[in-house]
């Protein structure tokens, strides 16, 4: 059995990994009936550069589709989560461009957020998966 942590990061994954709007649409409509409010956003440029920009098209996102209520605490969920799935992308993708999409699900107390991106130069892409959860209360 998963645990709704679990079910909210393979959401964000899943997302994350969608190919282009029409299965992204899918997955979130899936995810809904199950009671999984879930966003994904697409995000390029230069890491270090965008940093800012993502964590604050992630918020925006997430507010906007309603994965989250406008608040304090439901914005820092959303940051810090980013934050820590940037982090883990950061040894591969320091100096370099990125490209790629951010997943973000939320159900009951759990919010999870996903960066899936190509990393590198011209064609010579490394891919990396960051993934980040926290708590926001979902009222």
């Amino acid at each position: 059995m998963q645990t709704d942590s679990k079910k909210v990061a393979l959401a964000a994954l899943r997302l994350a990994l969608s190919e282009d709007r029409e299965e992204e649409n899918a997955l979130k409509q899936n995810y809904l009936r199950k009671g999984i409010k879930a966003v994904a956003v697409d995000y390029g440029g230069d890491y270090l550069t965008s940093v800012k920009k993502i964590v604050e098209r992630a918020i925006v996102a997430a507010k906007r589709e309603g994965v989250i209520r406008d608040t304090h605490g439901d914005e820092g969920a959303v940051a810090g989560a980013t934050r820590e799935a940037l982090s883990q992308i950061m040894p591969k993708a320091v100096g370099l461009n990125i490209g790629g999409k951010i997943g973000i699900a939320h159900k009951e107390d759990h919010l999870s957020v996903a960066v899936f991106f190509g990393v590198g130069l011209l064609h010579l892409d490394e891919v990396a998966i960051g993934l980040g959860h926290r708590v926001a209360p979902n009222n």
